[in-house]
């Protein structure tokens, strides 16, 4: 001691301190060894109790089971249901309950074989991509980018499809829901018959002025003809060409008919003003994108192949002339001057009558 006011601590002291925080920190492990074997008898005891309600449960159902048996028996009895009836429904659930199993096993057998193949392709699939990705280790840098950017422009593509795909499937929904509209309303059943009777002579009408273009002139048919025929068949080939001008005369008859025909349709649609009229020029727009493809494809393919047979048998028809035209080409050496002269006369009759025949053509185009 050193005063009254101050004391020096040893090491016995300190060693005594130490001893009473061991024993206490020993006194607080004990202790959380006691709490911990107490959660581990809990814990096994509450899984036995888990299982035990597990059992109890199925017991519960079956007991279940019974207990809807009994009631339907205690149905049947106060009704007065026949034993032989009540067999014959035994039988019947029975018969469906086997069949009813021997389905269950066999989905259950095919899953497993399934998921065999799923296993068995998934890993075809990885050594694909192991092999795959030793090729593109083996490339050279150039290679490399070009597959890389190859992949991403199919990656892209890929999601550009299904866009399109869920495109097509909403324009799919949309079109049988305006077949189920169109297919409660008579009005609109009209319009669209008026519809498809306007396209029609309008496939029509642009056809036959195809072909009106795609029709030489009479002056560039005689010309042609007479370069490749020569002097000796013009008389044949005028028949051929007051031949073609009358056709030409027929399809442009035709084509004004067709047209009186379709200015006749469109005022008539017109005519047809109001609600009806709006909600079919609606559905006009919406199904014109949809219904050129579904209701032209075996018209245009027919058209097609009658053009492709009526474009055959024209090749024929001038193979056959041609070669008439070769034949007569021969005969011309054995000409005399004399029925060369008249042929001459002829000609410029023939040439005369073909001016006057051309006039008369511009006169019915005017």
């Amino acid at each position: 001691l050193s005063g009254p006011q101050r004391q020096i601590m040893d090491k016995t002291y300190y060693l005594g301190l130490l001893r009473s925080k061991t024993n206490e920190l020993t006194t607080e492990i004990n202790k959380l060894q006691e709490e911990v074997e107490m959660y581990k008898q809990e814990k096994s005891i509450y899984l036995s109790y888990e299982k035990r309600a597990e059992a109890l449960a199925g017991e519960i159902k079956e007991f279940q089971g019974h207990l809807a048996d009994y009631n339907m028996v205690v149905d049947m009895l106060n009704t007065n249901t026949d034993v032989a009836e009540m067999i014959r429904d035994y039988n019947m659930l029975k018969v469906q309950n086997d069949r009813d199993t021997q389905s269950v096993d066999k989905i259950f057998t095919e899953r497993q074989a399934t998921e065999k193949l799923m296993q068995a392709v998934e890993e075809d699939i990885e050594r694909e991509k192991v092999a795959a990705d030793d090729i593109i280790k083996d490339m050279s840098q150039e290679d490399q980018a070009k597959y890389m950017e190859m992949k991403a422009a199919n990656e892209k593509l890929s999601q550009e499809l299904v866009v399109q795909q869920q495109e097509l499937d909403a324009l799919h929904v949309k079109e049988e829901a305006l077949r189920a509209e169109i297919a409660h309303s008579q009005v609109k059943q009209e319009a669209v018959q008026l519809y498809e009777k306007l396209h029609e002579l309008e496939e029509r009408r642009d056809q036959m002025i195809a072909e009106d273009k795609n029709m030489e002139s009479p002056q560039e048919e005689r010309e042609r003809l007479l370069k490749q025929v020569g002097t000796e068949n013009v008389k044949d080939d005028s028949q051929e060409i007051a031949s073609m001008e009358r056709q030409l005369t027929e399809v442009k008859e035709k084509t004004n008919h067709f047209k009186k025909v379709i200015q006749r349709l469109d005022m008539d649609l017109e005519n047809h003003q109001g609600e009806e009229n709006w909600k079919y020029k609606e559905l006009k727009k919406r199904e014109e994108s949809m219904d050129n493809f579904l209701e032209t494809f075996e018209e245009v393919k027919n058209q097609e192949l009658q053009r492709k047979a009526q474009t055959e048998a024209n090749i024929v028809a001038l193979l056959e002339h041609s070669s008439r035209n070769v034949n007569r080409m021969k005969q011309i050496s054995s000409v005399t001057n004399q029925e060369l002269k008249i042929m001459q006369e002829d000609l410029t009759f023939k040439s005369n009558e073909m001016q006057k025949s051309q006039s008369t053509a511009k006169n019915l185009i005017t």
